[in-house]
Order: C-alpha cells, then structure tokens, then sequence
C-alpha cells in the first residue's frame, strides 16, 4: 500500500509507542474479554484489531480518518490488559491514540460542538449546576416520571442528548451546594489526617455518597479536609484524550492539596481514582509539576483500600433484621486499572448478617465509561442490560458500587428492567451500619 500523507495520521507528539505495538502477539486471549468486541463483533472493534489500526497508522499505510471510529468505540475498561499473556501496555497504546484522534481526527461540526459541551460542562460544577435546575423542577413537579411512562420527550432529543437524559438520576437539594467545613473532626482516638476529592459529577448527582465517605472516615478516627477550591481530578476528559484540560485539571488538584498537610489524599470513585494515580505520567514532561506529581501520587488511596488497610475501630450493626444479600459490582478502573478486587469485598463482609454473591462476568464493563454511554449510547445500553441481569441472577436485595458512573448506568438499567432493587455505595453501607440504620429494602 502507498504511504500516506503523514498530516492524514498521527502527529509526532507522543503517537503509539512501536514498542509497545510489537509486544502484541496477536493471540487473541483478549478478543473474549473486550466488550466493543463481544457486541459489534468485528475485528477492528477488539483490542487487537486497534493495535492492528496503530501500526497501520504508525507506518503511513491507513489515515486516521478512515479508522478513528475504532479508536472511539473502545470503553478503555482495560480487561484485555488484564487478561493479556503477554503483558501488551493496551492502556497506554489506547490513551496516546485518543489524544492523537482528539487533535487529528476533524470530526462533524455538530459532534465536535457536542463533545465541546460535554467536556467543558461536566467536569466543573459550577457550570453544571445552572443547567440541572430546570431539570430538578421537572423531576419535582412529576413530569419526568410522566415522561417515562410516554416516552415522548426521549424521542425527539438526538441520541447522544437522549442518552444524556436517560441517565439523569433524581436530583436534590443538596445537588445545588457544597456544605461541607474544611476540616471534620475525628471522632474518638484521632487516627490520621486525610483529605478527600469529592469530584465533579458525583457531588451534583450522588452527594450522599461523599457525604457518607466524610461520616465513616470521622467515625474511624480521622481529622477529615475538603479543600473548598477542589475540582474535576481530569479523568472524565483524559480517557476521551483531552490530554491538555486533563493536565490543567491535575495541575489545580495538586495545587489545591499541597497547602492540606494531609497524610493521604483518598477517592470514592474508581474512575478518579485510576486517573489521580496516573497524574505522574499526565504530567512527566511539565518541568513544573512532574515531582509534585509523583509526590502527589504517593499519597492517593481509594478509600476502601485506605479503611481496609487501617481497619475499622467503631461498631458496625446489622442493616437488616434478616440476612442480607449484597452483591458487589466490580468497576472496570477499579478492577483492572487499579487491581483493586478484594480490599471492597473484606469492608462489606465486617457489616454483621451480610451475604456477598459473586455474579457471571463480573469483569465485564457495565458500558458506562466515563462518558461512554453518552458518545455510544447503543453498544453502552446494551452492556448496561447485560450487566444489570447478571447483576440481578444473584437475587439480591443490594446492589453495591464504587463508582458514580458505574451506579448511574446501573440505576437506569434496573428502571429500564423494573427492578426495585437499590443501588449503593460501599461508604453508604458502611454509615448506616455505623449508626445502625437498617436499609429501605424494596424502595425507590
């Protein structure tokens, strides 16, 4: 094949490294574990076909135009990395791809104002915030359900502004403000001193989980920090390869927790999570704050790991006057990106009369991906079905999460599929059980 024009492919900033490229065997072992694969089925859709594609570009024998939708309709779940013989780096093969796509690729114009909208909404909250009140209004004057049960304004919105609707939980009042002090004292023997990130989507649509993350880490002894000027830790922006808004993001949370003389910096979210600890290589070439990112990254837990690791030292009751069946739904940048199984499950089991069920595929991503089921709401839609039946084959009366992307697909799939059965964080669980309140089993 002739080579191509080398402006048609990447750019030589950071392109897929050949090295990397090369340690693919093209085995195939991923092909079984990649969802993009499992629903599309066709080769260029697997992570072996995308590194197929890289090279292909690397080398001037195919344009980026006509191969960048590949690129776009992988998750970045890294189950192939994970599951891979030959230890292929698939997710940093993937993360220089889609920064070369963000910057080579000319999408449509109204795809490319959408994405513009997404990311420059969705990681900071005091933009997004405005927007959600009418929606809020809708929710609380009933209009919404209605809308559910008609299905007529769903039909008439775009498929990626459809999508972003059908994910829209039931918001609050404290979606619409940050209340929290600075500091939250330990209760009991102080333990430590801990800083938590509250991130950008989760504080306007799950606020309850931070604020339980706050109350469990209080209980068990620790001065808690929430630095008042904290935003977005950059990960909903750096798996779509945004690279340059991520890097600004990274900058301000390193920034904002430098004066927080904190002995850890914890996260709730697993997407976040994955991305704050990679903070060392987003900014490996910034003379100003690569040290401080590897200082930074030293100090990152997630909270589950952090808690299970010092241990709980206050009472945990049951949340039931029966025992009660959990089953843990493992996030794919918690699982796969972090190697972060166990840790979750060892916090849950401590809660007295609890049963823990494992489902089929667990490994498998729910289709959330950051803002993956907005971008590819039909193969994102059908992972979500799938996920939440093997979820549900468990028969529990809980579903547990870690991951606010995770929990609003799964959310909206249970509605979809007319289950009552509740989602919750592990942190939410554990609040509850520390002040002995028994769960609204049932409810919605």
């Amino acid at each position: 094949m002739t080579a191509i024009d080398p402006v048609a492919g990447f750019d030589r900033q950071s392109p897929p490294d050949p090295t990397l490229i090369d340690a693919c065997v093209h085995c195939g072992f991923c092909l079984a574990t990649c969802p993009s694969y499992r629903i599309l089925g066709t080769e260029t859709d697997s992570p072996r076909g995308r590194i197929y594609l890289m090279d292909a570009i690397n080398n001037g024998e195919a344009p980026l135009a006509a191969v960048a939708n590949h690129f776009d309709t992988c998750l970045g779940c890294l189950a192939c990395v994970t599951k891979c013989p030959s230890g292929v780096q698939y997710d940093k093969l993937i993360s220089a791809t889609r920064a070369q796509v963000q910057r080579n690729y000319p999408r449509a114009p109204v795809a490319r104002l959408f994405r513009q909208f997404i990311f420059q909404t969705l990681p900071y909250p005091n933009r997004l915030r405005p927007l959600l009140l009418p929606l809020w209004l809708y929710q609380r004057l009933g209009l919404a359900a209605l809308e559910r049960r008609v299905g007529g304004l769903t039909r008439l919105l775009p498929k990626p502004l459809a999508a972003m609707y059908a994910m829209l939980p039931p918001l609050s009042a404290a979606s619409f403000r940050d209340t929290y002090p600075t500091v939250i004292p330990a209760q009991g023997k102080r333990r430590g001193r801990v800083g938590v990130i509250l991130g950008c989507v989760q504080r306007l649509f799950l606020p309850e989980v931070n604020d339980a993350t706050i109350a469990v880490l209080s209980a068990n002894g620790f001065d808690v920090v929430v630095p008042p000027q904290q935003g977005c830790c950059g990960a909903l922006p750096h798996h779509q390869g945004e690279e340059a808004q991520a890097q600004a993001l990274a900058r301000r949370m390193i920034d904002c927790f430098a004066a927080a003389a904190v002995d850890n910096v914890l996260i709730n979210a697993s997407g976040c999570g994955h991305t704050l600890k990679e903070y060392h290589h987003l900014l490996a070439q910034d003379p100003d704050y690569g040290d401080r990112a590897r200082h930074f990254v030293a100090k990152v837990d997630d909270v589950q790991v952090f808690l299970a690791t010092k241990g709980l030292v206050t009472p945990l009751h049951p949340l039931s006057d029966r025992p009660l069946t959990l089953v843990y739904q493992d996030a794919c940048h918690m699982i796969h990106g972090q190697k972060i199984r166990l840790e979750p499950r060892q916090l849950l089991r401590q809660i007295p009369q609890v049963q823990l069920r494992e489902p089929v595929d667990a490994a498998l991503c729910c289709g959330s991906a950051g803002v993956y089921n907005i971008f590819q709401p039909e193969v994102a839609a059908e992972l979500g079905r799938q996920k939440v039946r093997n979820l549900l084959n468990t028969r529990p009366d809980v579903i547990v999460s870690a991951n606010v992307g995770c929990s609003v697909q799964l959310k909206r799939h249970l509605q979809d599929q007319g289950s009552r059965v509740r989602v919750y964080h592990p942190m939410q669980l554990l609040e509850r059980s520390i002040r002995g309140q028994p769960l609204p089993l049932g409810e919605v």
